[in-house]
């Protein structure tokens, strides 16, 4: 279908695309959890058509990033949170409001369709039964089928959100069904916890080196703006990362790694070799599990 209402256009800038920051400081916790008054869901638009969002460490001290992401035809979530109950996670609600917004600048006649993916699926439930609305389980068939991801990974497959085209690459490594999302409209590279500026566990060593590999190669091909994973677990100090379980980080170094910084994990990795064991770098820790 195509959607009534302005066409947005979703082509990319031109090579090289200089890197945006951010711009936000996020939420990172309290001393006290039982005394938080952080928002349960942070919410920054980083442009009009694509929001990161973090769940409070409070409620979950993963605190978890998120991504949506509006095309002219659909959305795209990317990434469910860490918890399941809507009354301590208003998920499926702020994601409803997001969107309403984003149709009140943008108007649509058309249903308006999300999916949601990765390993991070607590909140999949919350979109169970809403309209229009399609959940693809976090399993490597059911992702790598509905994206139609070659068994291979030789190329990446292509989603279209109506005009905005994702480059969806298969990450194996850390997670068998793992996969980045490049979207040229931005430069952004969404890593999940394949890449991330804290503890990077590698449960199968040659898929995620391969993967590391073919990150770096896409990279070196397109114009990558930032490199954002999942997590941020790392402090400010280089090579000191916050204990497991932290509930309270002050000093939290920015979400965003660079293409520099992806090419630091090649040269880590070729390093390591195929030695199990925990490696300590300044902005990244690789917990290779034998």
């Amino acid at each position: 279908m195509t959607p009534s209402g302005e066409s947005i256009d979703f082509a990319p800038a031109n090579f090289p695309r200089p890197a945006r920051p951010l711009g936000v400081k996020w939420i990172h916790g309290s001393v006290s959890s039982k005394h938080n008054t952080d928002p349960d869901i942070q919410v920054h638009w980083y442009d009009q058509h694509t929001v990161i969002l973090r769940q409070n460490k409070a409620i979950d001290y993963e605190a978890p990033f998120m991504f949506l992401l509006f095309g002219n035809a659909r959305a795209l979530l990317i990434d469910t949170g860490a918890t399941e109950a809507h009354e301590y996670f208003p998920l499926r609600i702020t994601i409803d409001s997001l969107m309403d917004e984003w149709l009140q600048r943008h108007p649509r006649d058309d249903d308006y369709h999300t999916h949601s993916h990765h390993d991070h699926v607590a909140g999949d439930g919350q979109f169970a039964d809403r309209p229009a609305t399609t959940v693809v389980p976090a399993s490597r068939a059911e992702v790598y089928g509905y994206l139609g991801l070659t068994p291979d990974l030789d190329r990446p497959a292509r989603l279209d959100l109506g005009g905005r085209v994702l480059d969806c690459i298969g990450s194996p490594g850390h997670d068998s069904a793992a996969v980045t999302f490049y979207d040229a409209f931005t430069g952004l590279m969404l890593t999940g916890d394949t890449v991330y500026p804290g503890r990077l566990y590698v449960r199968d060593w040659p898929a995620f080196a391969t993967t590391i590999d073919r990150l770096n190669a896409f990279a070196e091909t397109h114009p990558v703006s930032h490199v954002l994973g999942c997590h941020i677990e790392m402090s400010t100090t280089p090579g000191v990362d916050y204990p497991v379980r932290t509930m309270y980080q002050p000093d939290e170094p920015p979400l965003e790694m660079s293409v520099d910084q992806l090419r630091d994990i090649h040269h880590a990795v070729d390093a390591i070799g195929d030695r199990p064991g925990r490696y300590v770098y300044p902005d990244f820790v690789i917990h290779h599990i034998g």
